[in-house]
């Protein structure tokens, strides 16, 4: 169940992540393993990062493929990348954020009920048509809960957060 959205000024905030092309079928699968990589990669550089893991959807076609940056924030750039990690920074603005408290299974009518919501209350999304689908400046999934330290899916908390258009 989400949270009643709201609507939030953010910063640009430094990212480092790993670019995926993922289905609906198989981003179970391939996305989570990411995480762990990037997780050990800025451990091993000595780098902590500035707040929890997300996902950030930068294309999105339901029906044929998601193009998804699996990342965390930091709180200064680095430069030092290894093989497929990129560096980034997430853009300042307005976003409408919510909380979805539960199965990861329920992100989907959470991120439908944060869209209707923008639609009632008439925000512009910042995002655009293109070849290959939505094209979003920044689209967020934010994984609050820790599952080594939450093992209950159920009660695991994730942040959705949409850029509005400026």
């Amino acid at each position: 169940m989400p949270t009643t959205p709201t609507l939030e000024q953010r910063t640009a905030t430094a990212f480092v992540a790993i670019p995926s092309v993922v289905t609906m079928e198989s981003m179970a699968d391939v996305l989570p393993p990411l995480t762990s990589r990037l997780a050990s990669f800025l451990a091993q550089q000595g780098v902590e990062p500035s707040g929890p893991p997300f996902w950030r959807y930068t294309v999105i076609d339901m029906a044929r493929a998601l193009h998804v940056d699996v990342g965390f924030p930091l709180v200064d750039p680095i430069d030092a990348l290894a093989d497929g990690i990129v560096a980034g920074e997430l853009p300042a603005g307005t976003y409408a954020t919510t909380v979805h408290v539960g199965h990861p299974d329920g992100l989907l009518d959470a991120t439908r009920s944060l869209l209707e919501w923008g639609d009632d209350a008439g925000v512009t999304w910042d995002r655009a048509d293109g070849p290959d689908g939505d094209v979003w400046a920044c689209r967020l999934e934010e994984y609050l809960s820790d599952p080594a330290e939450e093992p209950d899916p159920t009660r695991w908390r994730t942040r959705l957060a949409f850029k509005l258009a400026d």
